[in-house]
């Protein structure tokens, strides 16, 4: 395996459903594709994100202050850690989650060493909350989290198969990376992953796999050390 411990962030819209909830093709499949992960002795972090429910971002169309979008989303997120944790058992896979919002219901607080403890006995750790403060993404909290827990790589799961040059639905030339540094990506200011992420996970010399979960198979291929989607280091 060319990485044996990662962060597998997951974007929202790509769980949920028009309803807001997580769709259960959906997680039949990413279950199944983690699980073939973990019986290969790779040992599993996931960041999910909220944006099927709620974005952040959304504080100025909505009319409310920034802040407080921020923290809607953060609770979003949280609803989709609760709701993947139950799917996730219930298939057989051993899972703990940790919330960045401090103990909420059954989900306990966030703690380092608690996290690593949970990798190391073979479980699915399940990452909630984002960073726990307002004004960055969830994937400013997967770079975080990446470097506390000493993964190798973060494993980010898109609609598209890797990083544009520009939006390749509007534009048909757009240019694909097959390989990308962080610096570049900064100062292309390419939509991949907020600047915070970039620059912790560069800081921290984590790099990133941008790709797509349209094929079976394309979580372990990369694992194998396989060339799919774009690699950012």
């Amino acid at each position: 395996m060319k990485y044996k411990k990662i962060l597998l962030k997951l974007s929202g819209e790509a769980l949920g459903s028009e309803a807001g909830s997580i769709k259960p093709e959906f997680a039949d499949f990413i279950i199944a594709e983690i699980k073939e992960a973990l019986d290969a002795g790779v040992k599993i972090a996931v960041v999910l994100g909220g944006g099927n429910i709620y974005r952040g971002n959304r504080w100025q169309e909505d009319g409310i202050n920034e802040e407080t979008a921020h923290w809607i989303g953060m609770l979003a997120i949280t609803i989709n850690c609760f709701a993947f944790a139950d799917l996730i058992k219930k298939a057989g896979v051993p899972c703990e989650t940790f919330s960045a919002l401090g103990t909420i219901g059954s989900m306990p607080g966030y703690d380092i060493e608690k996290g690593k403890q949970a990798l190391e006995e073979g479980k699915v750790v399940l990452l909630s909350g984002g960073t726990g403060k307002p004004f960055v993404t969830s994937d400013s909290g997967a770079a975080i989290r990446a470097h506390e827990l000493g993964l190798d790589a973060i494993f980010k799961a898109t609609k598209v198969d890797g990083v544009y040059d520009s939006d390749p639905v509007k534009n048909p030339k757009a240019k694909k990376f097959k390989d990308l540094l962080y610096m570049d990506a900064l100062k292309e200011r390419l939509k991949v992953m907020d600047s915070t992420a970039l620059s912790l996970s560069m800081e921290n010399n984590i790099p990133t796999v941008v790709f797509s979960l349209n094929e079976p198979g394309n979580i372990k291929r990369i694992l194998m050390g396989e060339t799919i989607g774009t690699r950012i280091g």
